[in-house]
């Protein structure tokens, strides 16, 4: 079958299934928030340590945020797997380690990756570019460093649910994964992916408009290992930089909304950009459309849509969860981290992933400064 057939066959069968999803599970709908009703975080006032992120090895920093969707190998419900950036020695770029958590604070170790990890350029660093697909296939993100500088591009590696790694997606336009969000359709996955590297090293700290958003169709056979089946750069021209503080700076969270849009947490910006169409779209919408910019977004990092179809983002800036409507309104604001660090605002630097529980109001959090798990909840 010719390549041009092969596409519209796939892009086919992700319509088809997408429709079913949509029709399903009701992400059809529009934003509760934008009819009238208040803010997903209006209730939740008080907040919860669930448990250390460190493992026995020492990683810390808390990174990347998934919730796990169904029970399968060491996987469970409803827990949440977490990434960890650092080694124990506080280098980043260098964390090799996936904690699992329960609602219960309960911790476990799923993972742990090795350093010189073969077909991952430059070595292992994990990401908040993390997933939990519900066939058991765990997905994270590297950025490694070596010897304190970036030393590659890193890669997508692909765990089984039982933690152990089988293969690693690398190169085409993956370059410095830095966060991601998926579509699951059971036998396909759409994975959306922002990546920080493109001419950053080489511009030396010097702001270039390089950043990306990748789309990756991932085929997930009955048998054998997931495959990408399409890819396409449909986010481009993010501004992104090297940072002495936090390595890189560049395009980070993403969300996809029950409108269609994907929005994504434009750092250095201060800006929620938006991509139209994003599952089907064949060319790049450039850096996207503004959402949303400044006021209270300060360095926003994690992103995630809440069930009213809201976006929520933390600030690495000053601490502070941030809740930003489809139209651009920025309803509501939490402080989550107040840990003041000499030269810098209360909570700078603290926040990065995040999640909704599901079936609840209540939005997990990992806290950089504390190396924990955290619960903002009634």
């Amino acid at each position: 079958m010719k390549a041009t057939r092969r596409y519209a066959a796939g892009l086919a069968a992700i319509v088809t299934t997408t429709a079913g999803l949509l029709a399903g599970t009701g992400l059809a709908a529009g934003s509760a928030s934008a009819g009238g009703f208040g803010p997903f975080v209006g209730p939740l006032h008080r907040t919860s340590v669930l448990a250390s992120t460190v493992p026995g090895n020492g990683d810390v920093n808390p990174y990347g945020v998934a919730v796990v969707p169904r029970t399968t190998g060491d996987l469970h419900r409803g827990n949440v797997l977490v990434s960890n950036f650092n080694d124990k020695a506080n280098v980043q770029g260098t964390g090799t380690t996936i904690v699992q958590v329960t609602p219960g604070g309960g911790v476990s170790q799923f993972a742990k990756i090795n350093r010189h990890l073969r077909g991952c350029p430059g070595g292992v660093g994990l990401t908040t570019a993390l997933t939990a697909l519900r066939s058991g296939w765990v997905i994270v993100g590297s950025l490694p460093t070596r010897n304190g500088s970036i030393s590659g591009a890193g890669c997508l590696i692909v765990l089984d649910q039982w933690g152990h790694v089988r293969e690693t997606f690398r190169g085409g336009g993956i370059n410095g994964p830095w966060d991601m969000t998926s579509l699951d359709l059971g036998h396909q996955a759409v994975l959306f992916v922002t990546n920080v590297l493109n001419g950053t090293v080489r511009a030396k700290g010097h702001v270039v408009f390089g950043g990306t958003v990748l789309r990756l169709v991932i085929k997930i056979p009955a048998f054998g290992l997931p495959f990408i089946w399409f890819d396409t750069t449909i986010g481009s021209g993010f501004p992104e930089r090297t940072d002495p503080a936090a390595l890189v700076i560049g395009p980070t969270g993403v969300g996809l909304g029950p409108n269609g849009i994907l929005y994504v947490a434009d750092t250095l910006d201060n800006r929620i950009a938006g991509i139209p169409n994003p599952v089907f779209r064949v060319f790049s919408d450039g850096p996207g459309f503004t959402v949303s910019r400044g006021h209270h977004l300060n360095g926003e990092l994690g992103l995630v849509i809440a069930p009213n179809g809201d976006i929520l983002t933390v600030n690495s800036g000053n601490g502070k969860l941030v809740e930003t409507t489809p139209f651009g309104f920025q309803v509501a604001t939490r402080q989550l981290d107040s840990t003041v660090v000499m030269g810098s605002p209360p909570g700078a630097g603290a926040l990065f992933g995040l999640a909704v529980k599901p079936g609840h109001d209540a939005v997990y959090y990992v806290d950089d400064a504390t190396n924990t798990l955290n619960l903002l909840h009634r």
